[in-house]
């Protein structure tokens, strides 16, 4: 029999992702699989369930009909304790689990013998590169951050020329050159603001430079 895939709603308040798109829901149907969508799974991220259909899954609006022959449940939250009560053993379940935070869920799914896979455990090499969870979100965690921030400021990022005279360009200032940073940094310069970035490693100011940023230092006391 061919494996049960399926993907429910998220119900975590504030959670509009989905963890699966109807590109690679017709790629695991091309492989065999069956997948199950919840109705409205992927409304809040622009993915409409027509989308999913097209692509091959059922879409299922009743959560225990979705759950009960469930082989592996792809989530983007850790399964809630409702859920959770929904899954058969032997289930695999593959989210972010973050466990520190999750302790009696975590612990209800070992007692329900259900296996989870934590994304945001996944080593960061280059053979797992296209399962990194972390890079992916703090890339567009930075770019929004970006955002929010010309948006919430008292001035424009650009240098602009007006009729009334030169407005100068606003100066943007990134803690910490890891994904996030070096993509707020890219931003705010195509933004047009002047940018300045810091990291405690000192390996990273090449890569803020690489942006057109300044790299700022820790002087050293004298």
């Amino acid at each position: 029999m061919p494996v049960r895939i399926v993907v429910p709603r998220e119900v975590t308040a504030g959670e509009r992702r989905v963890a699966l798109v109807p590109d690679v829901v017709k790629a695991l149907v091309k492989a065999g699989a069956t997948v199950g969508v919840e109705a409205g799974a992927g409304t809040s991220a622009g993915y409409p369930d027509d989308g999913f259909a097209a692509a091959g899954a059922s879409v299922e609006p009743d959560r225990g009909k979705l759950f009960g022959p469930a082989q592996i449940v792809l989530k983007v939250q850790v399964p809630t304790m409702e859920e959770i009560a929904l899954l058969a053993p032997g289930t695999v379940v593959v989210a972010l689990m973050n466990a520190n935070r999750s302790l009696d869920r975590v612990a209800k799914m070992r007692d329900a013998k259900v296996t989870g896979f934590a994304l945001e455990l996944l080593p960061r090499i280059t053979r797992a590169q296209s399962m990194d969870v972390l890079s992916s979100q703090a890339t567009v965690a930075g770019y929004r951050a970006t955002l929010i921030g010309a948006e919430l400021s008292p001035k424009f990022l650009p240098m602009l020329t007006t009729a009334a005279g030169t407005i100068r360009p606003a100066k943007v200032l990134v803690l910490g050159a890891g994904v996030a940073g070096l993509m707020a940094i890219a931003t705010a310069k195509r933004l047009g603001a002047i940018v300045e970035g810091y990291d405690v490693r000192r390996a990273a100011g090449e890569q803020v430079r690489s942006l057109g940023a300044k790299f700022l230092e820790l002087q050293k006391n004298a």
